[in-house]
């Protein structure tokens, strides 16, 4: 028994080391699902709201966690998910009932930052407040790189849809570094997580 003690340590110990990268799919083979196209609104923004020579119905105004924004005459509308420009028409049909032809402009002021988390074996792990169209390496340098036991395997889950678990997309750090492959396209959206191992 004593002579398989040495063994069963040594076993142990390998175990310990091995991990697991678990299901994912390669950045390279990732199709993202939502289009590239014009801005959409999110809570947190701040809009400028101009009806063309009505003062009193203009505003400057940030999108609440609610997605809508307070405009004079309409109160409570809904703006975030929408671009500007559905937006703009959507206020247009609906201040028809106060003036004739109103024509309105909506132009983004200040855009709330992309809340990403990041987690694992960095330096500093939390959430982050990035640019729009900021991608791993920005997350990653915001969290202070790797710790010490870093394997440098780094993951994004992302969920498309909340009724499916979320997609575990792996980067290879040497690529994203020589900017080959799609890992250096790749732009994280709001809710975005990512792990690093």
């Amino acid at each position: 028994m004593t002579r398989l003690l040495p063994f069963a340590l040594t076993l142990v110990a390998l175990t310990g080391c091995y991990r697991s990268s678990g299901v994912f799919i390669p950045i390279d083979e990732y199709k993202d699902l939502t289009v590239e196209g014009e801005y959409i609104i999110r809570p947190g923004d701040m809009l400028n709201v101009r009806v063309f020579q009505q003062e009193p119905m203009s505003a400057r105004t940030r999108v609440r966690a609610d997605g809508k924004i307070s405009l004079p005459f309409l109160n409570d509308v809904t703006a975030a998910g929408y671009s500007p420009v559905v937006l703009s028409q959507q206020l247009q049909t609906r201040l028809k009932d106060y003036i004739n032809n109103p024509v309105v402009t909506i132009s983004l002021e200040e855009v709330r930052p992309v809340q990403v988390s990041v987690l694992g074996e960095v330096p500093r792990p939390g959430v982050y407040g990035l640019d729009t169209g900021s991608g791993v390496l920005q997350a990653l340098a915001s969290a202070g790189g790797f710790t010490a036991f870093a394997y440098k395997e780094i993951f994004v889950l992302r969920t498309e849809n909340p009724a499916e678990a979320p997609k575990r997309i792996r980067f290879n750090y040497d690529a994203l570094t020589e900017s080959t492959g799609k890992g250096p396209l790749f732009k994280l959206k709001p809710g975005d997580v990512v792990v690093v191992e």
